[in-house]
């Protein structure tokens, strides 16, 4: 960890912005973990079975520990908050600390979601002026833009889902474009015979029951399936699309036409505008701000804008910070209704 006076001036910066510090618990229940992080992030956490025999780890996150917390105090309305702390994560990389020093800081329950952005991005700006650094990026994404790309291509529901829900698993995110090139997820052989089994069920007792459910039900799914195939030269075209939207880097003030342009181009109906973006300025103090469609990819709890910075330090590039909003993940804790939340952790491992 950086000195003790460097994170004491962060925390102040942060205070004078009007966030209320808090602490929270090093221990938590493996499964809120591992439901919003995915099993595969399993290998990057400790865990232990209790004397009772539940599954605890060390908190490998704290965003989730904030969230959490504000659900299970039953809070209500805005509150902005900050805290410091230690989340401890295992690395593929033997180099990287598994105890991570962080500062975080965030704003829940709040309806002004656009400033919100706009409040932490400059928050994390303004804590940047206790560090002594050269030069940087800030780079922004937006997950909602994607969501909203995908939710207008012609394919059918269950690749949206599909590709919706996936985004962040890069690696298995590109073998489900592999599958949507070559329709493999479609047997031709397979609608054959459902085809066959759909004809000899029209001339059937509609109310009669097979495997529990009526012949109805059964037609139903069965005509769902046989017309749900695609010629394989319009998964192509999808893919083809999607690849080239997520190539797309820019300054941050060309991002609104550079994306409308791209979606004239292939005929989408969506067009975006600046309130997507929470900075317009393509210059921040000693950092260069650009938009990335595919930035966004960490964690799967990101909904809407994300950023990060880099700064350059000692001749050598570190991420500093890194945020974003995720107004799905307390709702996905066990609230019965939708929380938003905007927040960003600044790393003091650097």
């Amino acid at each position: 960890m950086k000195s003790k006076n460097l994170s004491e001036k962060i925390l102040k910066s942060v205070k004078g912005k009007g966030f209320k510090y808090i602490e929270l618990p090093s221990v938590i229940e493996t499964n809120h973990i591992v439901q919003r992080s995915g099993e595969n992030f399993r290998k990057f956490i400790f865990s232990f079975i209790d004397q009772n025999g539940n599954e605890l780890c060390l908190r490998p996150d704290l965003t989730i520990v904030s969230c959490l917390r504000y659900l299970e105090s039953n809070l209500r309305g805005k509150e902005k908050i900050f805290y410091s702390g230690q989340a401890f994560r295992k690395s593929q990389n033997r180099k990287d600390s598994i105890i991570r020093n962080q500062i975080g800081f965030e704003i829940i329950g709040s309806k002004d979601e656009k400033n919100d952005d706009k409040e932490i991005i400059n928050t994390s700006l303004n804590s940047l002026k206790n560090l002594k650094y050269t030069s940087g990026t800030l780079t922004l994404g937006n997950v909602e833009i994607f969501k909203l790309l995908i939710s207008k291509l012609d394919i059918p529901t269950r690749w949206k889902l599909r590709l919706s829900r996936h985004f962040w698993r890069e690696d298995y995110f590109n073998d489900l474009l592999k599958r949507l090139e070559t329709n493999s997820d479609v047997d031709p052989t397979i609608v054959e015979i459902d085809k066959k089994r759909y004809l000899k069920m029209l001339k059937g007792d509609k109310n009669s029951i097979v495997a529990e459910r009526s012949i109805e039900e059964i037609l139903k799914r069965f005509d769902k399936k046989i017309k749900d195939p695609r010629r394989p030269s319009k998964g192509r075209n999808v893919s083809k699309i999607i690849k080239e939207f997520l190539k797309i880097k820019c300054p941050i003030n060309k991002t609104a036409n550079v994306l409308n342009k791209f979606f004239k181009k292939y005929q989408i109906n969506l067009v975006v505008d600046q309130r997507y973006f929470p900075t317009s300025v393509n210059r921040t103090s000693k950092l260069n701000v650009v938009f990335s469609t595919s930035f966004g990819r960490q964690l799967e709890y990101y909904t809407g804008m994300v950023f990060k910075i880099d700064i350059k330090l000692n001749n050598k590039i570190k991420n500093i910070i890194n945020g974003g909003r995720y107004d799905q993940l307390i709702s996905d804790l066990g609230s019965k209704k939708q929380i938003s939340a905007v927040g960003a952790a600044l790393n003091l491992n650097y």
